[in-house]
């Protein structure tokens, strides 16, 4: 039954599952005791060096499931057969989920971020990093459009991934349209608003979305924001990177 506690329990369980690639990423989040692993993958064709012995040996260690896959098995577990180096590790992470999941739990006020078409994986890792710093409540990260999770995200986020909410959605617009039936204010963030970021009190559940590093928000995601916010800027200067902006955003109650 889809409505029993035992199914609600294992969906939630894999809602929650991360799964990173690459030699270095997974080598350090083996060897870190404070992430929660949940399986390794291997793949059959790796030569026995001594990299793939230590992730072997941690994983005998910290009683980890060891799951062995030809190329084309592995493959489908990372999703990124170019860059995976034949290994994949599944995190399961206490505040990885979805966006229905967040919307189904009862929320009395909240203040997410919202990505939207944001590609650079170093934005994406630096964004998470000020969010996690300055107390955002989670990141809405859409399956389309967007950089994913990946070793890149994981350095530039120094670490911060793995303490930050993170919701993902398969797309942006219909999510948020989900958001705004529910309460909540959406904002957009544009140069040409008459609105600057400071009206925005925050005495109601709050999503501020950031656009694409060179086009900014999209335009079925616009069309779903409530209002639109500018952050005031001297010297003729236009814009900002979006990682300032989210920096910005996080920290503008904490100073």
């Amino acid at each position: 039954m889809k409505d029993s506690p035992e199914y609600l329990q294992k969906r939630a369980f894999y809602d929650s599952l991360l799964t990173i690639y690459g030699r270095k990423p997974v080598l350090e989040a083996l060897e870190d005791l404070s992430l929660p692993v949940h399986k390794l993958h291997l793949a059959t064709s790796n030569r026995r060096d001594q990299l793939i012995a230590r992730m072997e040996q941690l994983a005998s260690e910290r009683q980890i499931e060891v799951a062995h896959w030809d190329r084309k098995g592995l493959s489908r577990i990372s999703k990124n057969a170019r860059q995976d180096q034949g290994v994949a590790l599944d995190l399961a992470l206490p505040h990885y989920g979805t966006a229905d999941r967040f919307l189904a739990e009862e929320q009395a006020s909240y203040e997410l971020l919202a990505l939207d078409g944001i590609t650079n994986p170093q934005n994406l890792g630096m964004i998470i990093r000020s969010a996690c710093a300055g107390g955002i409540d989670a990141i809405l990260l859409p399956r389309k459009g967007c950089a994913q999770i990946d070793p890149l995200v994981i350095k530039a986020s120094t670490g911060t991934l793995f303490k930050t909410r993170i919701l993902r959605c398969d797309s942006l617009a219909p999510t948020l349209e989900k958001f705004r039936s529910a309460g909540a204010e959406v904002c957009g963030l544009s140069s040409h608003a008459e609105e600057t970021l400071s009206s925005v009190s925050g005495n109601k559940p709050t999503i501020f979305v950031l656009g694409n590093e060179t086009r900014g928000v999209g335009e079925s995601v616009a069309r779903q924001c409530t209002r639109l916010v500018r952050i005031p800027m001297q010297n003729n200067v236009e814009s900002l990177n979006v990682a300032v902006t989210a920096a910005l955003i996080s920290f503008r109650h904490q100073l």
